[in-house]
């Protein structure tokens, strides 16, 4: 029970940090590849300050990891980036096939013994 309430916990921060658009550009520009703090910002005019709490955000969920680099902060996906969020609605999405499945054969055989 405790660790499908971690597991819960890793989900909500997941979906959490993807719910904000700008989030979600940040990690469509890093799936390019590794990009600084000031190249993160630049697209959206973002202040540096507002755009590190988003990276932030997206670090605790375990989508982003950063590293210091001199003076610079480099940015680039995490290792597992997703792989939780994945699972989770694959296995929803399975679960919702069969019901949908189960529906479209009960109609069909309806339709089969009033035609």
């Amino acid at each position: 029970m405790l660790n499908l309430m971690v597991q819960y916990q890793a989900l909500d921060q997941t979906f959490s940090a993807l719910s904000d658009p700008t989030r979600r550009d940040i990690l469509d520009r890093l799936g390019r590849g590794p990009a600084s703090i000031s190249e993160l910002a630049a697209p959206s005019g973002m202040s540096l300050t507002g755009l590190k709490k988003h990276v932030h955000i997206l670090e605790r969920a375990g989508l982003v990891t950063t590293e210091k680099v001199g003076r610079t902060r480099r940015c680039r996906l995490g290792p597992d980036h997703l792989e939780d969020a994945m699972q989770w609605i694959t296995l929803h999405r399975r679960r919702w096939q069969r019901r949908l499945d189960g529906l479209a054969a009960y109609v069909e055989e309806t339709k089969g013994g009033t035609g």
